[in-house]
């Protein structure tokens, strides 16, 4: 639960339910649009109040550029009312952290894709428009017809003008 200078009072769901989490994160946006300069916000735990180590940051960030604070009640190493370096090297250290475990992410998600590629198993995204394409195969038959205007064929066959040009291009190649 958490507080905003009396005016907000959010408490943590009792339940689970989609709408009481939603409701909470409606009123999270509404408190923080209606945050000024010199305002605390008071949270009794920091995961009430984000979903995500990132999301904290992103918190954190719009907090110090409307000049107010944040300070957490369980967690009393974050306290943003007042110049702390111990917060500040703590939110350093995090983000750092947190950089590191999405290069590491990166890092593993391309060595698979690579293992993939040479096992032939990894093709990429599927084209929407492949060669056995109803639609695009209908589309480049009515174009070559020549009966109708691109517009038409694309409105019958429900084909982008730019996908049946593409498509047209690449056939000619």
């Amino acid at each position: 639960m958490f507080t905003y200078n009396a005016k907000y009072y959010l408490k943590q769901a009792q339940n689970n339910s989609k709408s009481d989490t939603a409701k909470n994160r409606e009123q999270l946006q509404k408190m923080l649009q209606d945050l000024q300069e010199g305002d605390i916000i008071y949270v009794t735990d920091l995961t009430r109040i984000t979903r995500s180590t990132q999301d904290l940051f992103e918190l954190i960030d719009l907090i110090r550029r409307k000049k107010a604070s944040l300070k957490s009640l369980k967690d009393t190493w974050l306290n943003l009312s007042e110049d702390n370096p111990y917060s500040q090297f703590l939110i350093t250290v995090m983000a750092g952290v947190n950089q590191l475990e999405r290069d590491l992410i990166r890092m593993r998600q391309r060595e698979g894709i690579e293992l993939t590629k040479k096992e032939g198993k990894f093709k990429g995204r599927l084209k929407k428009y492949h060669k056995n394409h109803a639609g695009m195969n209908y589309a480049v038959k009515l174009y070559k017809e020549g009966g109708m205007t691109v517009n038409q064929i694309c409105e019958i066959t429900n084909v982008s003008r730019a996908s049946l040009y593409r498509n047209l291009s690449e056939r000619n190649k």
